[in-house]
């Protein structure tokens, strides 16, 4: 996978380019005989364990699963509803109304109905060169629309903000009790690229008078809510599926609410969830049938947390099919990362990369027995995905899904290497492979072959294509796992981390690094940004971008207050009972 380079980050320039997983050159390289030959002493073998919780979602609990959402007077009575809101769209007359409205349709989880509708009316403020005095000096009006402006790829300036500003640069005094518009800025100043200080000073602006607010105790609770809840994370961070349920609940609650808009969205919620629900029982039928739960124990069994990864960024109803194949890839890499991370020896992971990387079955006969297994399910797997795309699309992918297979495990057995040596990384040898080994590539190149639908697209240029979005998506997502997991890694013996790696090479703090860490992602994400802008309304394929954006949100979400895949006991149970198995009332 060929990137191209890319400039530093201004934080200390840790980074100067992006390459594939580093190659194991001539002295690294395995060597079948030494290999053999250790593996087949079991008794020197000495295996790890990370005392992982069994699941706790049964086969039979998942099989139960079951929704009337299905019936078809749901759903003609959800197209109803679509009908009567299409029309409240062409209907809005004023620009705020507008706005207010895709914003609403958006956090409610509805806007997916009505795109064409959406960008029609940004459309039209984008190019309206006439009467701005409807957002003149207010302050929510024009955030609101450079937020909904960006996230629609449309280059909007920060000099929307300058009439808000003082001659020194500073945010007028009289914004600071305008908790409405300040909550608005805020939302926007996520949505900024690089050497944008306004924007900058913005989020510092909105973030402190908004705290302030909060510790006056003086908002009302709907409010008080929707602060809260943005400086928890903001909503340029957040998966669109797990908004649209908070949202909808905090929605009942206002006074101002829509009563068609909340039919429209706990019906569209409830029916989609049953679609979900749908993909879920088959897929827990497939993960039953392969038996890798049960015949390696060692690893996580998270098949229903590596679905809710699926609802997280793919959870339109019609990607029925790639949510199914994608749940399959986020549970294979959970096992293979086991594999390379606790259980494997270094003889047998480099055995088992070179199978990966020959894709050859008989390559399986020099490994292990749980190895064999392993390697099994993920030949068999992968190529019963790529003979779908080439049977449906006519486009042979093996060649490419089996190159960041390939990849993904030669940056897994680098991290084993090191982890055996007791080598502590650089910042920078450590985010260079980092960025392949936290697997986002994969997740999103088996998302790119399920999503196409035609076969005029070829898979290994939409990947050239947004090569930028994967590496500062993958990048993002690692430095989130890190900040979330790495605790829990270090103390059962784990590769150091970048935490670990910039502690080590800066003389700092654990407290200075994580820091470090957070600066760089908001960092990265200008990057991402600029990049979403420049590529918006050119792309080849929209859909892949959005999910490339959902992936790292869903990521973001997942290891906010620690390892949310692996511990999935706690915070994870909830949101899968929220999104997957109980309906709105």
């Amino acid at each position: 996978m060929a990137l191209r380079l890319l400039p530093s980050l201004p934080i200390t320039g840790f980074i100067t380019k992006h390459t594939k997983a580093t190659n194991l050159n001539s002295s690294t390289a395995p060597r079948f005989v030494t290999a053999m030959a250790n593996v087949s002493d079991k008794n020197v073998v000495s295996r790890r364990s990370a005392n992982y919780h069994p699941s706790i979602w049964q086969y039979d609990y998942i099989q139960s699963l079951n929704s009337n959402y299905q019936e078809e007077s749901f759903k003609e009575e959800a197209m109803r509803l679509v009908g009567q809101v299409r029309m409240m769209l062409e209907k809005a007359l004023e620009p705020l109304e507008k706005i207010e409205l895709i914003d609403t349709l958006q956090r409610l989880g509805l806007s997916y109905h009505f795109h064409y509708e959406i960008n029609k009316i940004l459309e039209g403020i984008w190019s309206d060169e006439g009467d701005f005095s409807w957002k003149t000096d207010n302050l929510y009006a024009t955030a609101l629309e450079f937020r909904l402006l960006r996230q629609h790829g449309y280059k909007v300036t920060q000099e929307a903000f300058s009439s808000f500003q003082d001659e020194m640069g500073n945010f007028n005094a009289r914004l600071c009790e305008d908790c409405k518009g300040l909550l608005s800025l805020y939302e926007a100043s996520f949505l900024s690229v690089e050497e944008e200080g306004m924007l900058d000073t913005a989020k510092e602006f909105a973030a402190q008078q908004l705290e302030q607010h909060l510790g006056q105790n003086e908002l009302d609770e709907h409010v008080r809510k929707l602060v809260e809840h943005a400086l928890e994370l903001p909503l340029h961070w957040r998966p669109s599926r797990l908004e649209a349920r908070w949202f909808i609940d905090l929605y009942e609650t206002r006074e101002e609410r829509n009563p068609m808009l909340l039919e429209l969205a706990k019906l569209d919620f409830n029916i989609v969830q049953a679609v979900h629900q749908d993909d879920l029982r088959y897929a827990s039928k497939w993960w039953r049938d392969r038996g890798l739960g049960e015949k390696l124990s060692f690893a996580r069994d998270r098949l229903m947390e590596c679905f809710l990864w699926t609802v997280g960024y793919m959870s339109d109803p019609h990607f029925g099919n790639a949510r199914r194949g994608s749940t399959k890839v986020n549970a294979l890499i959970t096992i293979i990362d086991d594999v390379y991370d606790v259980y494997g020896t270094l003889d047998e992971l480099e055995l088992f990369t070179q199978a990966v990387d020959r894709w050859d079955i008989n390559a399986m006969e020099l490994l292990p027995e749980y190895l064999k297994i392993c390697f099994l399910a993920l030949f068999n797997s992968i190529n019963d995905i790529a003979f779908d795309n080439l049977k449906e699309h006519g486009f042979h992918t093996i060649p490419f899904l089996k190159n960041v297979w390939a990849d993904l495990c030669k940056a897994y057995l680098l991290e084993a290497k090191w982890f055996h040596s007791g080598y502590i990384p650089t910042f920078k040898e450590y985010i260079d492979n980092a960025w392949v080994s936290i697997s986002v590539p994969v997740m999103l190149s088996h998302a790119c072959s399920l999503t196409l639908n035609s076969p005029t697209k070829d898979c290994l240029n939409i990947w050239k294509e947004h090569s930028n979005v994967i590496y500062y998506v993958s990048l993002i997502f690692r430095l989130f796992d890190d900040l979330g997991t790495s605790p829990d890694e270090m103390k059962r013996g784990d590769v150091p981390k970048s935490i670990q790696c910039y502690m080590h090479e800066t003389n700092s703090s654990e407290a200075e690094a994580r820091e470090y860490i957070r600066k760089l992602i908001d960092e990265i994400w200008k990057k991402m940004n600029e990049e979403y802008l420049s590529m918006a309304h050119s792309t080849s394929a929209p859909a892949f971008v959005q999910i490339a954006l959902d992936v790292v949100r869903m990521g973001q979400c997942m290891y906010q207050y620690g390892d949310g895949h692996g511990v999935a006991d706690q915070l994870t149970k909830r949101r899968v009972l929220l999104l997957i198995v109980s309906s709105i009332p």
